[in-house]
């Protein structure tokens, strides 16, 4: 199903050409004067150079052009020179029907779908999920249901931490602590046990007092650096504690982005891109591309369009350890060699924005991937305390994910207990559905590039851009829509939303036409916010309908059950953007 924007294109296409003019001049927009007009076109005011006229004649030539036409009930010039746009309702409602109709609602799928791998996630094993992890979280799952939902093939990928120093200091943490085990005895030689020699609260436990000892212990420090070394080497009794981490790790991390409805396709780590890291480094070498520079291994990454030197590309550091570049890199082979992708999105810390320009440069480069394949790199802001600084607990400690979340759920179920119309259980179970969508639209209405404030209070409000004001929205939809099946009398034809009789409910088919463009654009940007400004638009829209239209008591049956298929289309459009953001609506709140 065609864009309305691109259907109004293709009329006055004709117009500007039936005058004279070039066809690219017949460019629409939406008002940006809602009170004077719905859409205009400005063609006249650039054509006007070209062909030497007044903006106000080309205008006035093309609108009498436009007389007569099915699609518009009033198109006027303007001084200077701007063609002013009406849709007829007639128009409009033909559209409202072949959307609600069409699969996906009039989305149309891609001519030529892709293969796309979103990068996202980023988490260390051993390590609870934090604050630090909700960005790439929620923002990388909306992409990559933007993609799925359009047509493309999209794979989503946590890309673990699972083979760094971290490993080490927690080997060696573990042999100060329980020194009797198997592993640390030279002289074993039996299968080493199934059973996990921790739980993931000791794991938790383990790894910061390692960490913190590393600090100022040297010889504690020497030690993990050698278990790490002989981990990464293949050293049999760590393996098989490596084993148990990343078992004990897994289970955890899926049951935590399991709790922020966020999922991936493959959880791959950096240890998986290992095998490949040998071949890589001689390839580099045998290429000439890499080369000795103090010691370490480099590769030189700018370009001339750069307006300056970009630092080197680190492949191997002086003591030949790899470092995250190559890591990256070993699992941009991988990812060639299983799926070939047709395009590259990932999604970090902006500040790391440094860190994939080298590796996407390296790895075109090196030919490892095409030079005509996408790689793009979404980094975000910080989500920040009321005090402008990234956001801690109150005693200044990083906050656990689950804590976080655990928090928005109680203060959400207080707001529904205020006004208590449903048991404790419910309003519980409410309360986490209606909770996640307060964080996860508090993070997604963000540009995703910019820093924000994380407010509590701001987020669980049931009034404003706010994801609980866009499921009440869904909600009070739901209302009616039970109160209108519960009804003894109702038309009986084939119902079909009909040609708006009011302002609000025009509006609201505006809103709802710009639907399939959101989609498409939103995913092309990877804009998760624009999705959320929308659904905000459209629930805005349809509560000016729900506030001036009496639907339940309508007694003209025809337009009761028009208004139905219409607010039902509201419904459906709301469900489907906010399952692009990885949020749920309840029954009722």
């Amino acid at each position: 199903m065609k864009k309305i924007l691109d259907l109004i294109v293709a009329e006055m296409k004709p117009a500007f050409t039936g005058c004279g003019y070039d066809e690219s001049y017949a460019k629409v927009t939406l008002s940006n004067r809602p009170d004077l007009c719905e859409y205009q076109c400005n063609g006249a005011m650039a054509a006007a150079k070209v062909y030497k006229k007044k903006p106000i004649d080309i205008a006035n030539e093309v609108v009498e052009k436009l007389a007569g036409s099915g699609m518009f009930e009033e198109a006027s010039a303007v001084m200077p020179g701007f063609i002013n746009l009406k849709l007829n309702a007639g128009y409009l409602a033909d559209y409202m029907n072949e959307m609600e109709g069409s699969d996906k609602l009039g989305l149309e799928s891609p001519q030529t779908p892709e293969t796309i791998i979103v990068d996202y996630g980023g988490a260390n094993v051993a390590k609870p999920l934090h604050v630090g992890h909700l960005r790439s979280a929620v923002i990388g799952e909306s992409v990559k249901r933007m993609g799925r939902f359009i047509g493309h093939n999209v794979i989503g990928d946590v890309h673990l931490g699972d083979w760094g120093l971290q490993m080490g200091l927690i080997i060696e943490e573990l042999r100060d602590r329980k020194p009797e085990l198997v592993y640390f005895d030279e002289s074993y030689t039996g299968e080493f046990p199934e059973e996990h020699p921790f739980t993931i609260g000791e794991l938790e436990e383990i790894y910061p007092a390692a960490s913190l000892k590393s600090k100022s212990d040297e010889a504690f420090k020497e030690r993990a650096q050698n278990a790490t070394f002989k981990l990464q080497n293949g050293y049999p009794p760590y393996h098989a504690i490596w084993k148990h981490i990343m078992a004990v790790s897994l289970a955890d991390l899926k049951k935590n982005y399991g709790n922020l409805n966020v999922t991936f396709d493959l959880w791959k780590g950096e240890s998986d891109a290992q095998p490949y890291i040998p071949d890589l480094i001689q390839d580099l070498i045998d290429k000439g591309l890499a080369y000795e520079s103090q010691g370490a291994l480099v590769v030189d990454i700018t370009e001339e369009s750069d307006p300056k030197e970009l630092p080197p590309c680190i492949v191997r550091k002086s003591d030949g350890a790899a470092l995250y570049a190559t890591s990256d890199l070993g699992t941009l082979i991988e990812r060639e060699k299983n799926f070939k992708p047709d395009r590259y999105i990932y999604i970090a810390d902006k500040r790391q924005e440094l860190h994939f320009t080298q590796v996407f440069r390296v790895a075109k480069k090196a030919g490892i991937v095409s030079k005509d394949t996408p790689m793009s790199f979404l980094g975000f802001g910080t989500m920040n305390g009321k005090d402008g600084k990234p956001f801690k607990t109150r005693d200044g400690g990083v906050m656990r994910l689950e804590t976080l979340i655990a928090n928005i759920d109680e203060e959400v179920f207080k707001r529904i207990m205020e006004n208590r119309t449903v048991s404790e259980e419910e309003a519980r179970e409410t309360a986490k559905i209606v909770g996640l969508s307060a964080l996860k639209y508090g993070d997604l209405s963000n540009q995703a590039a910019k820093d924000y404030i994380f407010d509590i209070d701001r987020f669980i409000s049931f009034e404003g851009n706010t994801g609980p004001y866009i499921l009440y929205t869904i909600v009070r939809i739901n209302s009616i829509l039970s109160k209108y099946n519960e009804l003894d009398e109702k038309y009986e034809g084939t119902p079909e939303i009909l040609p708006a009789v009011s302002e609000a409910e025009k509006a609201l088919m505006i809103e709802l036409a710009k639907y399939n463009e959101v989609v498409e654009t939103s995913f092309a940007e990877t804009a998760p916010h624009k999705i959320c400004q929308y659904i905000y638009d459209l629930s805005n829209a349809f509560n000016r309908v729900y506030h001036d239209t009496k639907i339940v008591s309508e007694k003209d049956k025809k337009r009761q059950a028009g208004l139905i298929k219409l607010i039902s289309l509201t419904k459906a459009v709301l469900n489907v953007c906010i399952d692009l953001l990885g949020i749920e609506a309840p029954e009722r709140m």
